[in-house]
């Protein structure tokens, strides 16, 4: 049961009218703007295998786009509540989406990459646990219908400070 709704809103606008339309499959851009207010415009388009603009981002690229964010953000408040301090974060995404003859197409899965760097040693079954436990409350991830895949790896800061060490009450004062 969820406790509260959030509401999100945006528009799409097609850019993309060469000056006749649709009249023919090649016969219009594929631009668009996505228009969120008081954001920058994000310039988009179709994947260059389906006639747009590799200079704009496509919905395939936003959506790993939004499947790693989220990961990353939910990891990120699972490790605070685990008392693990990370120090840096960095994903390098990967998805496979498959066409159909008729011209539908859907993902098959998503696997993300992250190398999550932490101030002290994390044992490899606690990041995995953290792993999981990011990808159960990811509101992206819990929402499509292909597995998310996570191939992680970590890394020691031995130059960053062990807040624990340091002062044991800090990341309960951080809440």
């Amino acid at each position: 049961m969820s406790l509260d709704e959030h509401h999100y809103a945006l528009t799409v606008r097609w850019t993309g009218n060469l000056g006749g339309g649709t009249t023919s499959y090649r016969g219009y851009s594929r631009d668009h703007d996505v228009e969120i207010p008081g954001l920058p415009v994000l310039k988009g388009s179709a994947d260059p295998t389906f006639h747009g603009d590799a200079e704009r981002y496509n919905p395939e690229q936003l959506l790993l786009a939004a499947l790693s964010q989220c990961h990353m953000l939910s990891f990120l408040h699972v490790a605070v509540k685990h008392g693990v301090v990370v120090t840096a974060y960095e994903d390098r995404a990967e998805g496979v989406m498959r066409t159909n003859r008729d011209g539908s197409g859907q993902f098959e899965s998503v696997t993300l990459k992250p190398r999550v760097t932490t101030a002290a040693a994390v044992t490899e079954e606690l990041m995995d646990e953290l792993h999981r436990g990011a990808n159960a409350v990811c509101f992206i991830a819990r929402s499509v219908n292909f597995p998310v895949r996570h191939e992680a790896t970590a890394a020691v800061d031995l130059g960053a400070v062990d807040l624990d060490a340091a002062d044991p009450g800090a990341v309960a004062q951080a809440d």
